[in-house]
């Protein structure tokens, strides 16, 4: 049995379409483990305070893996690997050796550093639990989370050399590793060790996301080991390589940490509303956007490293023609049916109608830049794979500036000004609500990422004129459908609600499948009068590639 998953999740595959679904199935299955863990965490927990601490902890081990951690990525390390082990196994075996043992070496000191540091650094970095009784917890917590970094840096340097094997199903398959070790911690965890045992819980998710790509590596003998046969001037390229992706996820990451610290400040709750939205609205940024940008990536770097500049034009238009597809009806759903997919999710216990209500007003916020967030993964992959790592480092700066002074400012005027207080309260359906300040970190991030991607777009169009005209095309065509079938479901919505039972979990789930369902049909009937040519090809690739293929099988030699 065992023998048999390692058979399946090892196997070879070459189609971009093929592995961006498989990728997108394994994502999917990631996505339902990671939307029972929000679950149970909204269930035990509710939108407070303890929660809060637990999602605060987290901020600054990410912040590691952003920096240190991102310097093993797989976007950068992926075209050095294909170069030395195409020139020779031994050499890429060498090469891949020394980058373990730098790593190793670095993270260890960073992550020590960091731990002696805790009890100053946390105060300053989240003021709103300087004087909070739970501040010991907080830091406790956040020191056995330095642990995560660590082994999810050495995953992202393992899962360099699975993707160059085309063995995409081995790294799709880590995220729902880490999500049940997550699980655990919430179910096994916290009754034994309170808030500490969540981290715990974090910890050995990190490790099994690591962990699962260990069998194949040593069937292929491909594990890295400790050496001193470092090059030393491969490290040095490698970083200088890097190090503008790592300040553009430092960027990021820096932007959201200082979201999560201005939530901080805000009513208790605020950190576990903006983490639980924001998980919500990633959905389609891990299922679509991910999924293809990884499947398409090592192509990407292969055309380049030989030169076939058409192909590789062809791919990017296609990919995103493909991402757009998928990500737009996401979205308009997601708007639509807001109330229908928080109150499914995490509605139970003490997540009570309040927290639903602001939680579900903050994903239709974040949902408007889902599609945006998918294409800057696309294009970052894109000028990775041509090794110009300078220009998504100057854009996700500007866009990190914007989130962060919008985010500040933003949350002035909200309590300066009562009409934007009570346009943003209006529109959202969240008036006389204790708390609705956070709205305002959703809508300084979607606009920062709005102008994240109109710049990475531009910037592409330049180098690679002729990109914009047809994705343009499916971008009318989809959003045309998607505001058709946005229509027909809120209609939907009314008609089932004298159906169903909205008093009931159930009841309301029902509502919005159904409604969603509807909405669906007319989407794909307005793609088929628009003779929309992404329709035509995902059904052949479901068709023909994924029902039908076959399951060779993997060598293993350790189980």
């Amino acid at each position: 049995m065992v023998q048999r998953w390692f058979s399946f999740i090892g196997r070879e595959i070459r189609g971009l379409h093929e592995a961006a679904y498989l990728l997108a199935s394994f994502a999917f299955l990631s996505l339902i483990l990671a939307l029972v863990r929000d679950k149970l965490l909204a269930y035990t927990f509710g939108a407070g305070h303890a929660l809060d601490v637990y999602y605060a902890a987290f901020r600054i081990p990410d912040l590691i893996f952003a920096t240190v951690g991102s310097l093993v990525s797989a976007s950068i390390l992926l075209p050095y690997f294909i170069d030395k082990f195409e020139t020779s196994k031994e050499k890429g075996r060498i090469f891949s050796s020394g980058i373990f043992t730098v790593f190793f070496a670095l993270m260890a000191v960073v992550s020590v550093v960091v731990f002696f540091m805790a009890p100053w650094l946390v105060p300053k970095l989240l003021p709103g639990f300087a004087n909070d009784p739970s501040l010991p917890d907080l830091i406790v917590s956040m020191r056995i989370m330095l642990l995560s970094p660590f082994f999810l840096g050495l995953s992202n340097l393992f899962s360099s050399l699975t993707q160059m094997n085309h063995r995409f199903l081995v790294y799709a398959a880590s995220p729902v590793m880490y999500n049940a070790g997550i699980i655990g911690g919430v179910l096994l965890g916290y009754p034994l060790f309170g808030i500490s045992g969540l981290a715990w819980g974090v910890v050995i998710g990190a490790f099994l996301h690591m962990g699962i790509q260990v069998p194949f590596l040593l069937s292929e003998k491909l594990i890295p080991k400790f050496t001193f046969n470092i090059s030393w001037q491969d490290i040095k390229k490698i970083v200088l390589t890097s190090m503008p992706r790592t300040l553009t996820l430092s960027a990021n990451q820096l932007a959201s940490f200082v979201l999560v610290s201005l939530a901080s400040l805000m009513s208790v709750g605020s950190i576990s509303i903006f983490s639980f939205a924001f998980n919500l609205q990633s959905v389609s940024l891990t299922l679509i956007g991910a999924s293809y940008s990884s499947a398409v990536f090592p192509t990407l770097s292969r055309m380049l490293f030989k030169g076939h500049i058409t192909e590789f034009k062809e791919k990017m238009i296609a990919s995103a023609q493909h991402i757009i597809f998928w990500s737009m009806p996401i979205t308009v759903l997601f708007i639509v049916l807001r109330a229908q997919v928080v109150r499914t999710v995490l509605g139970a216990g003490k997540f009570d109608w309040a927290d639903t209500r602001l939680t579900a007003a903050m994903l239709a916020i974040f949902a408007v830049s889902t599609i945006g967030q998918s294409l800057i993964v696309l294009f970052v992959r894109a000028f990775y794979a041509e090794g110009k790592t300078a220009r998504p480092l100057v854009i996700n700066a500007i866009s990190a500036i914007i989130i962060v002074i919008g985010g500040y400012a933003l949350d002035k005027a909200f309590f300066a000004y009562p009409i934007f207080r009570y346009f943003m309260e209006s529109l959202m359906k969240v008036e006389n609500q204790v708390g609705t300040s956070v709205l305002v970190l959703a809508l300084a991030f979607t606009f920062g990422v709005i102008i994240n991607t109109i710049l990475h777009w531009w910037t592409y169009e330049k180098v690679y004129k002729g990109f914009t005209k047809p994705v343009i095309t499916t971008l009318f065509q989809t959003f045309a459908a998607s505001v058709i079938m946005g229509y027909v479901s809120f209609q939907a919505l009314r008609l089932f609600a004298m159906i169903f039972p909205l008093t009931k979990v159930w009841g309301i789930f029902m509502q919005g499948l159904c409604a969603g369902l509807v909405g669906l049909v007319a989407f794909v009937i307005m793609l088929i009068l628009l003779k929309n040519k992404e329709l035509i090809q995902v059904w052949n690739t479901l068709h023909k590639k994924i029902w039908k293929v076959e399951v060779p099988p993997a060598e293993v030699e350790h189980i």
